[in-house]
């Protein structure tokens, strides 16, 4: 039996990273509609995956409409829209009272079930909010200051 060649090593290490950034990337969009899987850190994953596989499947997540700016926005420290955070925690607080006062028996769970809503609530208010408009100030911001470096 041959030894695989650097070239064959690294093209099946390119797709297996290619092949978890897509299944990263899939956990993260089923992440936006259920409130205890989260989106962020999936995202990110995918896009580190994708940079070490897929130059192509990276430029398309961070270009992509719904993922790109999302992924942006959290690696700058720029946080979330506050329209994001609003759907989100209804989301999240409707799914979680629902699942625990109508499905689930145990007081034991529900309790667990609540306990992760408050955990996950507190995270999601301690990520800054902007706006557009604040983005768009801090863009020119540096926009002004890459030219006065120039000067």
């Amino acid at each position: 039996m041959q030894k695989p060649t650097k070239k064959k090593a690294s093209r099946i290490k390119r797709a297996v990273f290619t092949v978890l950034g897509t299944i990263f990337l899939g956990l993260g969009a089923i992440g936006i509609v259920l409130p205890l899987l989260p989106t962020t850190p999936f995202l990110l994953a995918s896009a580190a995956c994708y940079l070490n596989g897929s130059e192509r499947m990276h430029r398309w997540l961070l270009n992509n409409k719904l993922f790109g700016s999302y992924i942006k926005n959290y690696r700058e420290g720029k946080g979330m829209s506050a329209r994001a955070k609003i759907f989100t925690l209804t989301l999240l607080w409707v799914t979680i009272l629902y699942s625990a006062f109508f499905v689930v028996n145990s007081w034991a769970i529900q309790a667990v079930l609540v306990a992760v809503c408050l955990g996950v609530t507190t995270h999601l208010l301690r990520i800054p909010t902007y706006r557009k408009a604040t983005i768009t100030i801090i863009q020119k911001e540096e926009r002004t200051k890459g030219v006065s470096k120039r000067s």
